[in-house]
């Protein structure tokens, strides 16, 4: 299973997010630093279409690890809220096409 960690103490406003996703999740340089752009970045990885540094096969998963998260969800409860939402969005989007669900959430 791929897997990345989100540095949650770096993430403090909506820049600071889209900053550490682009860069922990190997975004292109085009990335356009909001949540549409977070999910089509991510809705792909299965396809290799350079949206990220991941690739997965038809049934991996890609593990986002969120440390501190309780935290994190006091810091910044925008953000975290939206940040679940796009990552079922995303799982919806691969059970529709009769995949497995791409994304794996651990909150540590």
């Amino acid at each position: 299973m791929a897997e990345v960690t989100l540095d949650t103490t770096r993430i403090h406003d909506w820049y600071s997010f889209h900053r550490v996703s682009a860069e922990t999740s190997g975004f292109p340089d085009f990335y356009g630093q909001n949540m549409n752009a977070w999910i089509d970045c991510l809705t792909y990885i299965r396809e290799g279409d350079g949206m990220s540094s991941f690739v997965l096969g038809d049934s991996e998963q890609l593990s986002i690890n969120l440390p501190d998260f309780e935290v994190f969800t006091g810091r910044v409860p925008d953000i975290s809220a939206e940040l679940l939402l796009c990552i079922s969005f995303i799982n919806q989007r691969s059970l529709e096409r009769g995949q497995k669900p791409a994304l794996v959430l651990l909150l540590l």
